[in-house]
C-alpha cells in the first residue's frame, strides 16, 4: 500500500511511500531521514514519545529502528524552514555564492495576475 506524506524537515511531498515505512526512507528534496521520531504520531509537542513501550531515542531527527513508529502527516513546521533558509543564506554570503530562495506555502498563495486567472480558467475548461 503506497501513501503520500510530507517531509518533516522541508515540507516536500513524499509520493508513493510504501507502508510500513522503511528505515532507509528519505526525502528526495532535502535527503532527510523519514523514519524518525519527528515524523511519528507518538511524538508529543514537547518532543517526548507517548508510546510507553518504545525505547528512548537520543536523536529525534535520525533514522531509528523503533517498532512502534507510525508515520504522521502534516508534521512540517514552517519555523524550521525559516531557520534553514537563514542558515543557508549566511553560508552563501560567507562563501560568496548566490542565495537560493525556497518557495514556501505562503508564496504559493500570492494573488494571480489577470492573465494567470484567465489561463487557469481556460485550463480548467479544457481539463489540463
Amino acid at each position: 500500500m503506497a501513501e503520500s506524506f510530507d517531509c518533516w524537515q522541508c515540507g516536500a511531498e513524499l509520493k508513493d511511500v510504501i507502508l510500513p515505512m522503511s528505515r532507509r526512507e528519505e526525502c528526495p528534496q532535502c535527503r532527510a531521514d523519514q523514519h524518525v521520531c519527528k515524523m511519528c504520531i507518538h511524538l508529543d509537542n514537547k518532543g517526548f514519545c507517548r508510546e510507553d513501550r518504545a525505547e528512548d531515542q537520543s536523536d529525534t531527527e535520525k533514522a531509528n529502528f523503533c517498532d512502534y513508529f507510525s508515520p504522521a502527516n502534516n508534521v512540517f513546521v514552517q519555523k524550521d524552514l525559516k531557520k534553514a533558509q537563514d542558515a543557508k543564506a549566511r553560508l552563501a554570503e560567507l562563501f560568496g555564492d548566490p542565495v537560493e530562495e525556497i518557495q514556501t506555502a505562503s508564496d504559493a498563495q500570492k494573488p494571480l495576475t489577470p492573465a494567470e486567472i484567465a489561463e487557469q480558467k481556460l485550463r480548467d475548461m479544457l481539463g489540463d
